[in-house]
């Protein structure tokens, strides 16, 4: 994800310390059961959409900006799945950061998926049980987002 102008803005105080920051994944679904997928620039990886709100930003508005941006499907958000801190991450520049993620489920309601911004190399639908190869926390937030179960979980838990 392209870094917002207010980190770099903490950054340039900061230094590479440890800043915890928000972060939203919208899980994405169409009217036939697919799941919106994008293969990140950085990573060259397929992944869930998602970013980080600008400041004041509902977080079922960033998961509608972000998909947007990312996809150019229009999308409603349905509900919120997961609300989970992770792991602190080291970037390869240094700089150190923690999320607590808020995961939405959405629904697409218009627009044609194609690589809408400098961050994707490739968008598009897929089935459930014909996923690309994902990182778990992609598909342990999509298995989430199929179901109505209230998720529970200890420390441990997929991050």
């Amino acid at each position: 994800m392209a870094t917002p102008e207010y980190i770099r803005t903490l950054r340039a105080s900061a230094g590479q310390q440890l800043l915890w920051l928000p972060g939203v994944t919208a899980i994405v679904f169409d009217d036939e059961g697919r799941v919106l997928l994008g293969r990140r620039a950085d990573t060259r990886k397929w992944s869930v959409i998602g970013g980080i709100p600008d400041p004041g930003e509902q977080p079922a508005a960033c998961a509608v900006r972000e998909v947007f941006e990312e996809t150019a499907v229009h999308c409603v958000p349905e509900r919120i799945v997961l609300v989970q801190a992770l792991e602190q991450f080291a970037y390869p520049n240094g700089d150190i950061c923690q999320y607590m993620d808020i995961t939405i489920r959405c629904r697409a309601v218009g627009g044609e998926a194609r690589v809408n911004d400098d961050e994707s190399l490739e968008v598009g639908w897929f089935e459930v049980d014909a996923l690309p190869e994902l990182h778990e926390f992609g598909l342990f937030r999509i298995k989430q987002a199929m179901s109505d179960a209230p998720t529970w979980f200890d420390a441990t838990s997929v991050g």
